[in-house]
């Protein structure tokens, strides 16, 4: 096997597919600026305590591990950046008000996700600490919905659950706590003769209600009938409160219930959510609230966000258009040389043809040139 090739899922991003990722960072990070979100920029690698804190299992799993050299001790290379914001938040800041955060960066995978998926997303994400209500959540939606905006993408499902529903099940029985790892992975795979197997040996009324959360998904009509049907514990009123509150306020995205998706549920302790576009058969976009992740970094904070992954996002978009540039011959002649500068002040590309060699790009287009004649450097267009 050649020694240049990648690891299976791990790709370079060439010029026209990198130049739209960029475009698309930049536009989202300045609009999480306009919501008065601060960037951050956690590090690459940590040590897998403080990486891992809170984040459960599953991540655990995604990490790539490896022995520090200079301390010994087994660092991870992060696989989500989320608790290390929080972690920043909690640990570095430490402030007592309410703090918007931002970041966009790499992560890296020990499986892709999806299939076809990449093991090194790009991710980028925003968060809020610091406030407990719902305004944070409904506006972390709405963010997610003016991100996804900017990449042309109007049309948006987003699916609503909530941890509170199937947290007040298994506390409202003993017997379901011992088999909360195992039920968890059944509803999550919706696996409904397992789990008419497994609920047997519980009392009838979590029984009932357990079976019926993989069928109540739906529109935001479930959430009644799910009221119906669901029995009467205080946990489970107040999650469907919060679900017909926040879905009610996002508008125009299509708004559907799932009270099996448990994806986080680990994780997450409140109101989760994903968002799917047409052209992907994942979910573009992921977050919800996760009040108790700083805990383990000595500050226990309210906090809820989002992520998504850049690079997925980016193949819904057509190729970038390439870019107008200037043709500029090889000179140290000095009037050249201010010309060229004038001109890149303005925010012109003027591309430079080394001796001997023309221009090859696959990102810009050379309609000007510069020449020289009658005694003087001039633009010119160039005809095609």
């Amino acid at each position: 096997m050649p020694n240049w090739l990648l690891p299976e899922n791990i790709a370079d991003v060439l010029p026209s597919e990198a130049r739209k990722i960029e475009d698309l960072r930049r536009s989202m990070l300045d609009n999480f600026r306009q919501f008065g979100y601060e960037l951050v920029m956690p590090p690459l690698l940590e040590y897998i305590e403080s990486l891992l804190t809170g984040a459960g299992q599953d991540m655990d799993l995604r990490t790539f591990k490896l022995v520090d050299q200079l301390s010994g001790r087994t660092m991870g290379v992060r696989a989500d950046m989320t608790t290390q914001v929080a972690r920043i938040d909690a640990h570095l800041l430490n402030r007592a008000s309410v703090t918007r955060l931002c970041y966009a960066g790499s992560v890296l995978l020990t499986r892709p996700l999806g299939n076809h998926g990449t093991r090194e997303p790009l991710q980028l994400g925003a968060e809020i600490y610091g406030h407990a209500g719902l305004e944070a959540d409904a506006e972390i939606q709405e963010l997610v919905l003016s991100t996804l905006a900017l990449a042309n993408i109007s049309t948006v499902r987003l699916d609503l659950c909530h941890v509170g529903v199937l947290r007040a099940l298994i506390d409202s029985d003993p017997t379901v706590r011992r088999y909360e790892a195992e039920l968890f992975t059944l509803l999550e795979s919706k696996d409904l003769p397992a789990l008419k197997q497994l609920v047997r040996q519980f009392a009838p009324v979590t029984a009932e209600a357990l079976l019926a959360l993989p069928n109540l998904y739906g529109d935001l009509s479930i959430i009644d009938k799910a009221r119906k049907i669901l029995p009467s514990l205080a946990g489970i009123s107040t999650a469907l409160d919060e679900l017909e509150h926040l879905g009610r306020l996002v508008g125009e995205a299509n708004v559907t219930i799932d009270l099996a998706d448990m994806r986080g549920y680990h994780y997450h302790s409140g109101v989760m959510f994903s968002a799917y576009v047409a052209g992907l058969p994942n979910a573009v976009a992921r977050g919800g609230r996760y009040d108790h992740v700083g805990e383990a970094f000595g500050r226990a904070r309210p906090a809820t966000g989002f992520s998504l992954d850049l690079r997925e996002l980016a193949r819904l978009l057509p190729s970038a258009e390439r870019r107008n540039a200037i043709r500029a011959p090889w000179s140290q002649d000095k009037l050249l040389k201010e010309l060229i500068k004038e001109l890149r002040s303005q925010g012109e590309t003027v591309i430079q043809s080394l001796p001997g060699h023309d221009n090859e790009q696959d990102e810009f287009d050379c309609n000007r040139a510069i020449v020289f004649e009658a005694g003087k450097w001039i633009l010119i267009t160039v005809q095609k």
